[in-house]
């Protein structure tokens, strides 16, 4: 499972560092190379509904096999591309691969560790490698993009890929199959729906939100959403259903996610260009600048889920996670052209730390209390929150950059795009338009994340499960799981899932209410 949620996260940043390399091989405009990235995105965050509920429907393991099956072909097909259609149309059917796999697996996760103290220890882990994963992957891009081809970003997944199948096959047991039938008018909305709104997001971050394109786009998005909300309720067999929304901590942190992913993914952009075009480091070196936030974060997570969130609660270790990264992200506004890499550090394990914490209560918010036939869709949510999460922060930060840092930003760009080399002035006043408009977009992304953090403190309930562990009955949680292996092993794990969920207020899963 944490082998599959890296090859996903990974993915939509290892190719970040490589596009240079790949605009030049490939003879890509300076336009239409923003689409190596988006075509990923696009389908990704479009089809996340469709496979979550394919996973509910015809099987999680069958649906997480084949999303990695078409994420690996996609990868080769993409690291062999001879044209830039060829790499888009890869680039999509990878978006398309993970988005099948990425919340069957998380669903998988969440069936296979029903106990609570495993539970939150297996959240801790795919927090570690769901955000870290994005570091990770501008260090491995920048690594093979300087030392072997830019294709190797792509080819990496094939070995890895493979062998995650293989292993797969053996140990991740098959699921119950739920009885539904495919809702074919919400597939097609909720597809087309978020398509749309994902895509109106990557271009007002290109075009500007007053492109009449985007408007039109934006205008789309919200007719055919309306039509998917009408379609669900009257669904017999929906392909969300809205009575997730129903408990108020769920849908709090569904929000709170999205507002946090968005400022979360500002960091990385402005940062990267920060390193390699004022700070002039190189892919490789960029990429291992990133190196400490990971570590803080791995060691923070680990933290949340094996001490904190058992010991005081899920609601205050949260809190306090938004908190420490919001103050980095605060941090970051005092940046100028003159500061040094020390500079940085700090609020990088700030960042780091802060996200660390909350990624793990709030993941376990997402999903606690959620019935078993409605895992997928559960899990499926809390991708798209992040998919429109960081679409969303990114147009809001781009716009507030390009306000704030105006033409000057790119006089030394249009220098060099004419055939001349640009004067010292002229790079100059570049970045000092650059720092200009980064630190007012990381003062925005820091917004985010404390409206995210007064979301959380105002409207999440703190529930009678969760308590400190000391106080809770260690026995009858024992006993839930051993109940469970023995369903599990006669193939009937519908029941004894449910029972540890009506179980929830002995504490068998921390923070949870019944839908």
């Amino acid at each position: 499972m944490l082998i599959s949620q890296l090859m996903v996260v990974l993915d939509a940043t290892i190719v970040n560092i490589a596009l240079p390399d790949i605009k030049n091989a490939l003879g890509f405009s300076s336009t239409g190379l923003s689409w190596v990235i988006n075509a990923y995105t696009l389908a990704f965050g479009g089809l996340l509904l469709l496979g979550a509920r394919a996973g509910d429907i015809l099987g999680r393991r069958r649906v997480f096999l084949a999303g990695i099956s078409l994420f690996t072909l996609a990868s080769m097909s993409g690291g062999v591309a001879a044209s830039s259609t060829e790499l888009l149309i890869a680039r999509g059917l990878q978006g398309i691969g993970a988005a099948l796999a990425a919340p069957s697996a998380l669903a998988l996760l969440m069936t296979l560790f029903p106990e609570a103290r495993e539970r939150t220890k297996a959240l801790g882990w795919y927090t570690a490698v769901s955000i870290g994963g994005s570091a990770v992957g501008l260090i491995v891009g920048g690594m093979l993009t300087q030392w072997v081809s830019w294709r190797w970003v792509l080819f990496i997944n094939v070995p890895i890929g493979i062998a995650l199948l293989l292993v797969s096959l053996r140990v991740i047991p098959d699921t119950a199959r739920h009885p539904g039938r495919f809702d074919l008018t919400g597939a097609l909305t909720s597809t087309l729906g978020m398509g749309t709104l994902v895509y109106s997001l990557v271009r007002a971050a290109s075009d500007g939100w007053g492109d009449p394109l985007t408007l039109t786009g934006f205008a789309v998005a919200v007719v055919l959403l309306g039509a998917f909300v009408a379609t669900e309720l009257r669904a017999s067999s929906p392909i969300t259903p809205l009575r997730l929304f129903a408990d108020r901590n769920r849908a709090t942190s569904y929000l709170a996610r999205l507002l946090l992913v968005a400022g979360m993914f500002g960091v990385f952009f402005f940062l990267t260009q920060f390193l390699q075009d004022i700070l002039g480091y190189s892919p490789v070196v960029t990429g291992l600048a990133f190196l400490p936030l990971t570590v803080a974060l791995f060691v923070a997570s680990q933290a949340s889920a094996r001490v904190l969130t058992r010991r005081i609660g899920e609601k205050p270790v949260l809190v306090a996670g938004l908190l420490t990264s919001t103050v980095g992200l605060f941090w970051l506004t005092s940046l100028s052209a003159d500061s040094s890499y020390l500079q940085l550090l700090g609020p990088l394990l700030l960042f780091g730390m802060g996200n660390g914490l909350a990624f793990v209560p709030l993941t376990s918010l997402s999903l606690a209390g959620v019935a078993p036939k409605d895992a997928g869709a559960g899990s499926g949510l809390v991708n798209v929150t992040q998919q429109v999460g960081g679409a969303m922060g990114l147009a809001v930060l781009i716009t507030v950059f390009a306000q704030t840092a105006g033409p000057n930003v790119n006089a030394a760009s249009a220098a060099l795009a004419a055939g001349r080399q640009p004067s010292a002035a002229a790079i100059e006043s570049a970045h000092q338009a650059y720092i200009l408009g980064a630190d007012r977009a990381f003062g925005w992304a820091a917004a985010f994340l404390a409206a995210a953090a007064i979301l959380v403190a105002v409207l999440v309930r703190r529930p009678v499960a969760d308590e400190p562990a000391a106080e809770r009955s260690a026995p009858a949680g024992r006993a839930d799981e051993d109940e469970w292996s023995e369903d599990q092993r006669s193939g009937d794990d519908d029941f004894a899932v449910g029972e540890l969920l009506v179980a929830s207020e002995d504490g068998a899963v921390p923070g949870s209410a019944i839908a």
